[in-house]
C-alpha cells in the first residue's frame, strides 16, 4: 500500500484524481478501478469528473467510486430494506423501555467516523467500541456517558438480538460482513485509491488491508496532521506506521508564509507524526492577534470564523446577525430560504412582476388572515405551486388584501420581530440576502477541507477540551493545526476569554 502525504493545499485528491485519468488514458477498464472517498460528495465528484473526461456512463462504467460503507453494502447479500431504519430503533425502544434515537439517512452519505451516532450516546458509544475492535466495556469506562454501565450493557445485548430476529443490520454490520465474506465480495481491482486515510477506525483498516490484496496496486492519501477524529474512532498510528513506499506533496498553494510559520509551530508539538517537508506560497500573507473580533471589518471578502467548540459560536452569531451579515452557521444560512424567498417575492409583486405560487404561498405564511389575506385563502388552495402570478391577480382572484403601496415589513406581519429587525439590518447594509454569504461561522471540525481568504481562530477551549488536552495533547495540537491551515491569505488569532483555558498560539 503506497501512501501520499497531502499536507494542507497541496492539492492532495486532485492527485488523486489525475493519477485515475491517467490509468483511463493507459486503458485500464474503469471497473477495475476502485476510488473510494469519505463522503458520497467527495465519491461523485470523483465520479462526474472521469466520467465527463472519459464519456463514461456514472452508473454501469464507475461502479467503485464511492464510500466503504456503500462498497460494503453494493458487494455484501445486504439489501437497503434490511437496514435499520428510525422506525425500527423506535420499535426497539418501545420493546426495552429506553428511547434510542438512531436513523439511516446519513451513513451511507458519510464515512466519517463521526457518522456513529451523534444524536445517541449509547448507540454512538456500542459502534465506537465496535469501529475501534475494543470491548464495549473499555470504551465506556474511558466515555463520559452518565448511564450505569448495566444499562449499556443491556442496550448493546437487546440491540443485537433484535437485529439478529428481524434479520436486520445497522452500518457497522455491512463494513463486519464485508470483512466476513471477502473472499467471495471482495473484487479484483488493477488499481485502488483511498482518500483521507488518517481518518479510518481500525475496522475500516481491515477492509483497506482487503482491498490492498486485492488490488494490484493500491494508494492511500491523507495528512495524519489533520487527523482529528481520534475521538470518534479514528487511527492515525496505523496510517503513519503502514509498510510500503510513500511520497509527499511539498507544496500549498494555500498557505502564505506568515502562516505556515504558525501551522509548522503547532505541527512541532505533535509528539507522534510523519516527518514531511511542507513548503508555503511566496506570498507572506497575515497573521495578526486581536482581542475581539468586534475589530475586524466584514463588509467584504470570504471568511471562516472558526472555535474549538460550537458554543464559542453563539456570541458571534449574535454580533453577526446585529451588524446585518449574511452568514452559515451550523450548516444553515442565517435567514432562511423560506423567509427570504416571501420577501424577495413580495418585493418583486410590488415592481409589477410575476412569483410563482410556490413563492406566493411562502409570502402568504407571514401574512395575518383576515387583515392581509381574506380567510379561506390563507393556504392558497386553487393556486397551482407551478403558476405565476402578479399581485393584481392575488388580490382579484386569490383574496391577496395588502397592496404595493406597503413594504415586506407591513405586508408580511407575521414575520417574528427579531428576523424583522435582522432583514432591516441586511438590508440596511445593503447584503443580498438571497446570495451565497461570504462568512461561515463553523467548529474546526466542521471546517476541515475548507477553506478562505480571511480565517479568524478562537482559541478558547471547552472544560472537555481542556481536561483531553491534558491527556493527549496531540489530538489538540492537529484540530488547531487544521484551523490555522484553513487560511489563504489572513489569519486572526483571537485572544481568549480565560486565558487558563486556552490553546496557545
Amino acid at each position: 500500500m503506497y501512501r501520499i502525504f497531502g499536507p494542507p493545499g497541496t492539492g492532495k485528491t486532485t492527485k488523486l484524481l489525475n493519477m485515475v485519468d491517467k490509468a483511463l488514458e493507459d486503458g485500464i477498464h474503469p471497473n477495475e478501478i476502485a476510488f473510494l472517498a469519505f463522503t458520497r460528495k467527495a465519491a461523485n465528484e470523483a465520479k462526474e469528473r472521469a466520467s465527463n473526461r472519459f464519456n463514461l456512463d456514472p452508473k454501469t462504467d464507475l461502479t467503485y467510486f464511492r464510500t466503504l460503507h456503500s462498497l460494503a453494502l453494493a458487494q455484501t447479500s445486504i439489501k437497503f430494506e434490511n437496514i435499520m431504519s428510525e422506525q425500527h430503533y423506535k420499535e426497539l425502544s418501545q420493546s426495552i423501555g429506553i428511547t434510542l434515537n438512531g436513523t439511516r439517512s446519513t451513513a451511507l452519505d458519510d464515512d466519517l467516523p463521526t457518522a456513529s451516532s451523534k444524536k445517541d450516546p449509547i448507540l454512538g458509544l456500542i459502534n465506537l467500541a465496535r469501529l475501534k475492535k475494543t470491548s464495549l466495556r473499555e470504551e465506556y469506562n474511558k466515555s463520559s456517558v452518565e448511564l450505569p454501565w448495566n444499562t449499556i450493557d443491556y442496550v448493546d445485548r437487546a440491540f443485537s438480538d433484535y437485529k439478529k430476529n428481524m434479520g436486520l443490520y445497522d452500518f457497522t454490520d455491512m463494513l463486519e460482513m464485508f470483512i466476513a465474506e471477502s473472499d467471495k465480495c471482495c473484487p479484483q481491482f488493477k488499481l485502488t485509491f483511498l482518500d483521507e486515510a488518517q481518518d479510518l477506525s481500525p475496522l475500516q483498516w481491515d477492509i483497506a488491508h482487503i482491498l490492498d490484496k486485492n488490488s494490484e496496486r493500491m494508494y492511500c492519501a491523507g495528512d495524519d496532521d489533520q487527523a482529528i477524529y481520534r475521538w470518534a474512532g479514528a487511527d492515525v498510528n496505523q496510517f503513519i506506521m503502514l509498510e510500503g513506499g510513500s511520497e509527499t506533496l511539498e507544496q500549498s498553494y494555500r498557505i502564505p508564509s506568515s502562516v505556515h510559520s504558525v501551522a509548522e509551530n503547532v505541527a512541532k508539538r505533535i509528539h507522534r507524526r510523519f516527518p514531511k517537508t511542507y513548503l508555503p506560497r511566496e506570498e507572506k500573507g497575515l497573521v495578526e492577534r486581536i482581542n475581539t473580533i468586534d475589530a475586524l471589518d466584514f463588509s467584504s471578502g470570504n471568511w471562516l470564523i472558526l472555535s474549538q467548540a460550537g458554543y464559542h459560536l453563539q456570541a458571534v452569531a449574535s454580533d453577526l446577525k446585529s451588524n446585518g451579515y449574511l452568514f452559515n452557521y451550523k450548516g444553515h444560512r442565517s435567514i432562511g430560504e423560506k423567509l427570504s424567498e416571501a420577501v424577495n417575492g413580495w418585493e418583486r409583486l410590488r415592481k409589477g412582476k410575476e412569483v410563482s405560487g410556490a413563492v406566493a404561498k411562502k409570502i402568504y405564511s407571514y401574512m395575518s388572515s383576515g387583515k392581509h389575506v381574506q380567510r379561506g385563502f390563507k393556504k392558497l388552495p386553487a393556486l397551482d405551486e407551478a403558476d405565476f402570478v402578479t399581485m393584481d391577480q392575488l388580490a382579484d382572484n386569490h383574496g391577496l388584501l395588502a397592496n404595493k403601496n406597503m413594504i415586506w415589513s407591513e405586508a408580511m406581519d407575521k414575520i417574528p420581530e427579531t428576523e424583522r429587525a435582522y432583514i432591516t439590518a441586511l438590508l440596511r447594509r445593503g447584503e443580498k440576502f438571497n446570495a451565497e454569504p461570504r462568512i461561515t461561522a463553523s467548529t474546526i471540525h466542521g471546517s476541515k477541507g475548507g477553506e478562505a481568504d480571511n480565517v479568524v481562530l478562537l482559541t478558547d477551549l471547552s472544560p472537555a477540551a481542556e481536561n483531553e488536552m491534558r491527556i493527549n495533547p496531540d489530538d489538540m495540537h492537529r484540530v488547531f493545526y487544521v484551523g490555522v491551515t484553513r487560511a489563504r491569505k489572513n489569519l486572526y488569532i483571537v485572544d481568549p476569554d480565560d486565558l487558563g483555558r486556552s490553546y496557545n498560539l
